[in-house]
C-alpha cells in the first residue's frame, strides 16, 4: 500500500490508530550505537510526520543477552507513541510508531534508512481498531 492508499482507507475505516513497524537491516554500526544520534532522530522524525513530543525522549543501554544488547528508545507523542530497539550483535534496528492520527508509514520507513544507513527494511502497516 501507497502512503496516499494508506491515508485514503485510513478516512474510510476511522480506525482508532495506525502503527507501523519498520524493520531496518545492516545499519551504520556507529549509528546503532549513537545515544545523542538517536534522540536527534527522533526530534526529526516527529517534525516530519507532523507529531507533537510529549516530555523527552528516553534512550536506554541494556541486555545481558549479546542477542538483545542495545539501546531501546521510547518518545511519547501527542496522539500516542514511538518507540524502538537497536540491536548491536546485528546492527538492526525495530522502530513502531503508533498514532491515533494519521501519518505516511512509507516516509517514516524511508527516513529512517536514509538516517541510520540500512541497507534495506521491511515495513508492516496495521489499522487499530
Amino acid at each position: 500500500m501507497t502512503d496516499d492508499e494508506i491515508k485514503l482507507e485510513y478516512a474510510k475505516r476511522a480506525p482508532w490508530g495506525l502503527y507501523c513497524s519498520v524493520d531496518l537491516k545492516n545499519c551504520s554500526p556507529e549509528a546503532v550505537r549513537d545515544e545523542k544520534g538517536i534522540k536527534n532522530f527522533v526530534v526529526q522524525l516527529c517534525d516530519l510526520i507532523k507529531m507533537k513530543r510529549f516530555g523527552e525522549t528516553q534512550v536506554v543501554n541494556f541486555g545481558e543477552d549479546e542477542k538483545v544488547a542495545g539501546f531501546s528508545m521510547v518518545q511519547l507523542i501527542e496522539t500516542s507513541l514511538i518507540s524502538g530497539h537497536f540491536a548491536n550483535l546485528t546492527n538492526s534496528i525495530y522502530l513502531d510508531v503508533f498514532s491515533c492520527k494519521t501519518y505516511p508509514p512509507r516516509v517514516v520507513a524511508e527516513f529512517a534508512k536514509n538516517y541510520f544507513g540500512a541497507d534495506s527494511f521491511e515495513l508492516e502497516v496495521n489499522f487499530r481498531d
